[in-house]
């Protein structure tokens, strides 16, 4: 009974559950499981499914998506009483982002079941527009993953060809060995994204790395900054 005491007082204070009628309020409490996430883990994963709905008790988490090149983009930070799954859980599609736990983080985990026992009827009108809402969510995240990364590649081409100056050959070199930091705090994002982007631009031929450690800058170049 302690449990099913601490779980009420729990959901109660998480503003998702703030209209549940007592006896839906009952039937979450008894269902929810708390689980702890340390600093760095997955608490859901993008391309997969999870199959429950997690509220953020304590912590801090952070939402990213990853395109096809692994080129990653920060859509959110989620704190408490924020929570992950809902989309998956109304249309069935697996997670578009992945979220993980910047602290330690304690969640609230409620299964597919509990969670579709909250809503209204899988007929009702009210459920398919949930549906749809949940579809332009998804396509919006996609669209904001293609302008941020989109905006990244192109403050890196600009800091690039600042840095860069003609040598005698004619060609736009940058002399001394770039720093992925230094390049990163230039155009305000974080070093591993700045890594992929650089990563990404030399497999393109955007940019060249010379045997003496001089970075080449071609001419298309251009068109991203």
């Amino acid at each position: 009974m302690t449990t099913m005491v601490s779980n009420l007082e729990l959901i109660r204070r998480v503003p998702l559950f703030s209209m549940l009628t007592a006896s839906q309020a009952t039937s979450v409490a008894d269902a929810v499981v708390k689980r702890r996430f340390k600093r760095g883990e997955a608490i859901v994963e993008q391309g997969k499914k999870s199959n429950a709905l997690s509220i953020i008790l304590t912590g801090r988490a952070r939402v990213v998506t990853t395109d096809s090149r692994g080129r990653e983009v920060i859509l959110a930070t989620m704190h408490p009483g924020d929570y992950v799954g809902e989309m998956s859980l109304i249309d069935d599609e697996p997670h578009s982002a992945t979220v993980s736990a910047e602290i330690q983080t304690d969640i609230l985990v409620l299964g597919r079941q509990e969670f579709a026992s909250c809503l209204p009827e899988d007929s009702s009108m009210t459920y398919a527009v949930l549906k749809g809402l949940v579809q332009r969510l998804r396509h919006a995240d996609r669209k904001i993953e293609s302008l941020a990364l989109m905006d990244v590649y192109g403050r890196v081409a600009r800091a690039l060809l600042e840095s860069a100056a003609e040598d005698s050959a004619g060609n736009t070199v940058i002399r001394d060995k770039v720093s992925r930091q230094d390049l990163a705090k230039m155009v305000g994002a974080s070093r591993e994204m700045v890594s992929r982007v650089m990563k990404d631009l030399e497999e393109r031929g955007f940019i060249e790395t010379r045997d003496d450690g001089s970075l080449l800058v071609k001419e298309r170049l251009h068109t991203l900054g």
